[in-house]
């Protein structure tokens, strides 16, 4: 099957496309520092990287029509800095808002499907609009904005195709769905939105993957029957847990059926204690203990007993908190 991956990054979501089977037959990024990752993976033979094709530079400047005919998926992240909780919250104004480029690039490949992700903020009152506009570009591609229109009007123009019912052309089916990587056991909070999209043609439907990971089966664990903490023996004075999760714990009045989030304390249990350092400590990479690392509001630690926080990946100049383990005694 041939894909094509858009804002590639470092790569995570195409090797995930990878291994399911799909082969890219571009990798389209601008970031030099990723391109960079990229090929450091390519040259070492790390699969599946090893063999994708990449691509650096401007979306904007990618012809699509060179990589042919017959592609199956076009997947990728456009930038969410646009729509970022701790961003501007810029949106369609900011230069960075790239999602007419994935369109262009639906509208001139038509793929048999397409997946798409992006933060949660997307869904923010204050984008509500420009959300459903974005979702009405991907449903009828080749109503393309015409030169000097302005998006809102584009708007109604796809509003008014979509109350006629009319199909004729190209038409994709759309599913979009905010998923936490929590509840799919990542031991991490992350909620992203994800834009599904099968070719109406095909006359096929997605069906979102089942929920099997649970807060709620956590909170079971750990507040009634207690066997999170004895799986850790962790002691009767250290099985600390917040006092919103201890009152939604009381709420339970069954075992969900569900398995229980993953934790920091599940993920990393296993590793030696950074502050008592040792030579196995550093043997692994980026696991140390900061002295003087102080938590504050907005720049809090992971708590050891929950999923971690959403993670960011680069540097954002604030070392406390930021990528923290936040132990029971604070």
């Amino acid at each position: 099957m041939r894909s094509v991956e858009l804002f590639a990054g470092a790569g995570g979501l195409g090797i995930g496309v990878s291994r399911a089977g799909f082969e890219p037959v571009a990798v389209i990024e601008k970031d030099r520092y990723c391109c960079d990752t990229i090929r450091q993976n390519k040259d070492t033979g790390n699969w599946p990287i090893s063999n994708w094709p990449l691509w650096e530079g401007d979306i904007r400047d990618f012809v699509f029509d060179e990589i042919g005919p017959s592609v199956d998926l076009i997947s990728g992240g456009p930038p969410c800095q646009p729509f970022s909780l701790g961003g501007k919250h810029r949106g369609h104004r900011d230069s960075r808002d790239m999602f007419p480029q994935a369109v262009r690039a639906v509208r001139d490949l038509q793929p048999r499907a397409f997946l798409f992700e992006n933060v949660k903020g997307l869904t923010r009152k204050s984008f509500s609009e420009y959300f459903e506009y974005i979702q009405f570009q991907l449903k009828y591609p080749e109503i393309s904005q015409m030169d000097d229109e302005h998006w809102s009007d584009h708007y109604s123009r796809l509003n008014q195709h979509a109350e006629t019912g009319r199909s004729k052309g190209l038409h994709y089916r759309l599913w979009v769905e905010k998923l936490n990587a929590a509840d799919y056991g990542v031991p991490q909070r992350r909620e992203r939105v994800f834009f599904v999209g099968l070719r109406d043609d095909l006359n096929i439907e997605w069906t979102k993957p089942p929920e099997i990971y649970s807060n709620d089966a956590l909170l079971w664990e750990q507040s009634r029957s207690g066997e999170y903490w004895d799986r850790y023996k962790v002691a009767q004075q250290d099985r600390v847990m917040s006092f919103r999760a201890w009152r939604r714990a009381r709420k339970l009045s069954a075992k969900p059926n569900t398995k229980p989030w993953n934790t920091v304390r599940d993920a990393i249990h296993d590793l030696p204690d950074p502050e008592i350092g040792g030579r196995d400590v550093k043997k692994i990479l980026n696991h140390r203990f900061q002295a003087g690392a102080k938590s504050y509001p907005g720049h809090t630690g992971s708590p050891l007993d929950e999923p971690a926080k959403t993670l960011k990946a680069g540097v954002h100049g604030v070392p406390g908190g930021e990528n923290m383990l936040l132990r029971p005694d604070g």
